[in-house]
């Protein structure tokens, strides 16, 4: 694989973040709603830390939206084609090393329940569940990645 590049996203991004998305194997069936007419628009990756990860040729391989006010990862998603890379890995230390220079000291993670695992082996630990409501009918893990200065110690 060539080198890869994360690079904070742009407006011009949208269509092809919001593609990867849609498009995401992890979403179909059951968890298809989720992403159902889902869109990635300009005026939110302005607004958001949004990053993405780009090979040589500029192909979007993966990306994340971070929350600051929030303190939360809202959107995280590897394209199928790049799954089992280092894609996930490098994003994750990306957005942690953001959350830090932002002062945050955790980033909570609703996660895709079939993400969990990936999000655990990744830092975070799980501290609950947000029970299903509206159109997900299904409970998710709550997660959290701790940033402070102790816990990247014991790492």
């Amino acid at each position: 694989m060539s080198e890869i590049t994360v690079r904070r996203a742009t407006a011009a991004d949208s269509r092809r973040l919001t593609k990867l998305v849609r498009g995401s194997a992890a979403y179909r069936g059951p968890y298809a709603v989720m992403v159902d007419g889902y869109q990635v628009g300009g005026a939110y990756i302005e607004h958001h830390p949004v990053h993405v990860a780009v090979d040589a040729d500029g192909r979007v391989l993966g990306f994340y939206a971070l929350l600051l006010d929030e303190a939360e990862l809202d959107l995280a998603f590897v394209a199928d084609t790049a799954q089992g890379l280092g894609i996930g890995r490098l994003l994750m230390a990306h957005m942690a090393g953001e959350a830090r220079a932002a002062g945050l000291d955790a980033v909570r993670v609703v996660a895709h329940p079939p993400a969990e695992e990936f999000y655990l082996r990744t830092g975070a630990r799980r501290t609950g569940t947000v029970a299903a409501a509206g159109r997900i009918h299904w409970d998710r893990p709550e997660l959290s990645y701790d940033l402070t200065d102790a816990a990247a110690a014991a790492a």
